[in-house]
């Protein structure tokens, strides 16, 4: 993984980009690639490349360039099926100089155009550059685990990996909150792309290709998304047994790990959090490589969060080279501004701060890539949420009945003060909107309006400027045609995959918080045979009654300890408002709560906001926060810090670094340094 940037003149009016502001952008991406960077440049175009080297690390540098050195490339990712594309690329005549995937990939574009994205096994977000057609083609992989950002202003087209890079070119671009933005990541968690949380940027749809011409016109291009087979029986739906389906999960999800695991040029490690699925990942990862792996955990201070005894207990089966790091809440406090300055968007969890820490802690032991069991809960219906929505449609078909919803009871017992403790607040607070139940979000429903309850912390201004942006509706409104006819499952997973995996799973919690630290994450159970494996199963073999994952814990046993497969969900959590507040509460937060740093951002209510936080602080005492309150104070503080960061501050511009590529097109002697 790397980080990339570039300019494009739009309207062949605006001048051509400068060698300093693509500098700017290589400098803003420099903890993404800290092993070499790279610029390009011609009278309408740029390119910017800050480049982590973990295949042919020797002869991969960027921009790269064809043999004509008519088309230019920067990359961020990986092809890990580059080895079989090049020999398929060589057959047809292809020849190649590197043995990188970033020119088998050029390579493979050249050959197919558009069509070669869909031959990709991997993780994407590429610019490729025709300076003699003068066209631009980005692209982003389907799953969304690279990020690219877009931003068109005063004739040209900027974009990066990073917001922050795009910032750094131009100081002149406007830098504030976009209200669809903060309303959608006020209801989702996250927004979901197109949209961003900077007015004026956007990020590439997961899976979309755009080619930008010299004109200015965009054409785009959408991968094909095979969806959820309709019902049993359909062309691509599985038709064998439930036993059949453990056997062929079990040879996919190997397959991709194997592939992930050994597709590189430096060490691989695996996190290990102690549940099904990193466990999985890592008895798969132990049995290819043995006891030289390398696992890493997260430990918690707090009981409630610490996981050590199942991450033991997968240790000791496997018998890898282990290390974790111990988290407190003053750690998360101590970092939380610098991981909000890496996620570029407001959170609603402190959860990314041990994750940031923990990819810090890896890459101290000299590990830049790691194998996660991100996507696991997607594919396979892993989350209470999946439960939830399955108890809820069986109780609107009696909604009178009193046993039905006793059912709920079952769910979130990992939560200190779980939603369904109280029997009558569970039935009021589960039992609305059943007659709905039929409708698209049924099952998400009470988790977004929860959290949209929290825009009533928005200053009015922005308040009513959000109300003009629906972000439930704008969903809906999107959804694919044949979503209708796909069973409840299937229509709650891709919910779930389309809102929350690429916005803030693979990014808040993932790309960002590894990237911070120069790791790369791979991620097995996003696999494009696992994933299409996965949608072709019928029901039962993921959420078999109410037991999630079902089919996964099949493929587990013998591979995993008995206790963590029979374990009960258990998601990743950390301390959220309690690590904010209390007398060792560092002294950024009261800054940026203070009166006049909540009037300077606008975003929140100065008497909303103070409430909140006088609320919190009287309750670190007892520890007893609402899911409510947690989320409203990681949502206020974290957006107060962005507000600091990205709009109130100059655009923070690093030191230049050095260029191992430097190539200048614009009439100048092309030079390579």
């Amino acid at each position: 993984m790397c980080g990339i940037g570039g300019i494009l003149a739009l309207d062949g009016v605006a001048t051509p980009p400068t060698r300093t502001a693509l500098a700017r952008m290589a400098a803003a991406l420099e903890h993404r690639g800290p092993d070499e960077q790279g610029l390009y440049r011609d009278h309408i175009a740029g390119l910017a490349h800050a480049r982590l080297a973990i295949v042919d690390v020797r002869a991969g540098q960027q921009p790269m360039a064809d043999t004509t050195h008519r088309h230019w490339i920067v990359f961020n990712g990986e092809i890990f099926n580059h080895v079989e594309l090049r020999r398929e690329l060589q057959a047809a005549g292809c020849t190649f100089a590197t043995g990188s995937d970033t020119e088998v990939l050029l390579t493979a574009w050249l050959t197919w155009g558009h069509r070669a994205f869909a031959r990709l096994n991997g993780q994407w977000a590429v610019a490729l550059w025709d300076h003699v057609a003068q066209e631009l083609t980005l692209a982003r992989d389907p799953s969304g685990i690279c990020p690219l950002h877009l931003c068109t202003h005063a004739g040209r087209l900027y974009f990066a990996s990073e917001v922050k890079a795009i910032f750094a070119a131009d100081a002149g671009i406007p830098r504030a909150f976009d209200p669809a933005g903060l309303a959608q990541t006020f209801t989702f968690w996250s927004i979901v792309p197109p949209q961003g949380v900077f007015a004026g940027v956007t990020e590439l749809e997961p899976g979309h290709v755009h080619t930008y011409g010299r004109d200015g016109a965009v054409r785009e291009y959408v991968m094909d998304d095979a969806g959820f087979p309709l019902q049993p029986g359909n062309v691509g739906a599985f038709a064998g047994s439930i036993d059949d389906a453990v056997d062929v999960v079990r040879s996919t999800l190997t397959d991709a790990t194997r592939l992930r695991l050994l597709r590189a040029d430096v060490p691989v490690g695996c996190y290990l959090s102690g549940g099904l699925d990193s466990s999985l990942i890592a008895a798969i990862a132990a049995g290819v490589v043995g006891s030289r792996l390398q696992t890493f955990s997260l430990r918690f201070e707090d009981a409630e969060y610490d996981e050590h005894v199942h991450q033991r207990a997968m240790v000791d089966r496997l018998g890898t080279r282990h290390h974790d790091v111990m988290v407190s809440r003053r750690d998360i406090a101590g970092i939380f501004p610098e991981v909000c300055r890496h996620a570029e968007r407001p959170l609603l969890r402190a959860a990314p701060a041990p994750l940031f820490l923990l990819s810090r802690f890896v890459r101290g032991h000299g590990v830049p890539v790691v194998l996660t069991g991100e996507g696991a809960d997607e594919m396979f219906a892993g989350y209470d949420l999946f439960r939830e929505g399955r108890v809820r449609r069986f109780w609107a078909r009696q909604p009178d009945s009193t046993w039905r919803p006793r059912l709920l009871e079952r769910l979130y017992p990992y939560l200190a003060r779980s939603p369904v403790a109280q029997r009558a607040m569970a039935r009021q607070f589960f039992g609305r909107n059943l007659s709905q139940y039929r409708k698209p979000g049924f099952a998400h429903g009470p988790r977004w309006e929860t959290t949209a309850a929290l825009q009533r912390l928005f200053a009015a201004p922005l308040r009513e400027r959000a109300a003009a942006h629906d972000p439930v509706a704008h969903v809906v409104a999107t959804l694919p045609p044949a979503f209708a006819h796909w069973s409840p499952l299937a229509q709650d997973q891709h919910l779930e995959i389309r809102i929350l995996l690429a916005g803030y799973l693979l990014s808040s919690q993932g790309d960002r918080m590894l990237l911070g630290n120069a790791v790369e994450g791979r991620f097995p159970f996003l696999d494009p045979q696992v994933i299409a494996l996965a949608h072709s199963l019928p029901d039962e073999c993921k959420l078999r009654g109410l037991d999630e994952k079902h089919v996964l814990k099949r493929v587990a046993h013998g591979l995993v300890p008995d206790m963590i497969v029979s374990r009960p969900k258990q998601p990743y959590r950390a301390p959220d408002a309690l690590a904010f507040v209390g007398p060792d509460a560092p002294d950024w937060i009261a800054e940026v709560l203070s009166p006049e740093a909540i009037r300077a951002a606008g975003v929140f209510d100065e008497t909303a906001a103070t409430r909140l936080s006088q609320k919190c602080r009287a309750s670190a005492t007892s520890g007893q926060f609402s899911n409510s309150d947690n989320m409203a104070l990681i949502g206020v503080l974290s957006t107060q810090v962005l507000h600091h960061q990205f709009i109130a501050s100059p655009p923070r511009v690093q030191a230049v670094p050095s260029f191992r590529t430097d190539i200048d097109h614009t009439g100048t002697q092309a030079s390579r340094t």
